[in-house]
């Protein structure tokens, strides 16, 4: 098996997660620092979509463990990849389109700032 998938599959996991735990922490300190509320509406629209961000997350690490094992056991058995390997392949770039999208969009937000009311 070609150790890039491996290693795939482990960065995403240790980057991802890493983010996932301190970006919540360092982002509401720091709007706190700057006396921002979390509920202005560039902020609270940021937040609901690193929600659905991580709501298309959840099942890519799993399709990603699953690939990584679908290409060991091709590559131990030397055979090729099976379809449910390409199915796959295709559901994780599904669901990595709008959550990259989402992840651009919320990195528009935190630089443009802009004024509008979600409530």
């Amino acid at each position: 098996m070609p150790a890039s998938s491996r290693i795939v599959v482990l960065a995403d996991t240790v980057f991802t997660a890493t983010a996932v735990a301190a970006q919540p922490v360092t982002g509401a300190w720091l709007a706190w620092r700057l006396g921002w509320e979390l509920v202005e509406g560039w902020i609270a629209l940021s937040l609901v979509l690193y929600v659905l961000t991580g709501l298309f997350w959840l099942p890519v690490v799993w399709i990603q463990i699953r690939l990584r094992d679908l290409a060991r056991a091709a590559a131990d058995g030397g055979a090729a990849l099976p379809r449910r390997y390409h199915r796959l392949f295709r559901l994780w770039f599904i669901c990595g389109v709008p959550a990259f999208a989402m992840v651009l969009t919320i990195v528009w937000l935190m630089l443009a700032r802009p004024s509008f009311s979600i409530l």
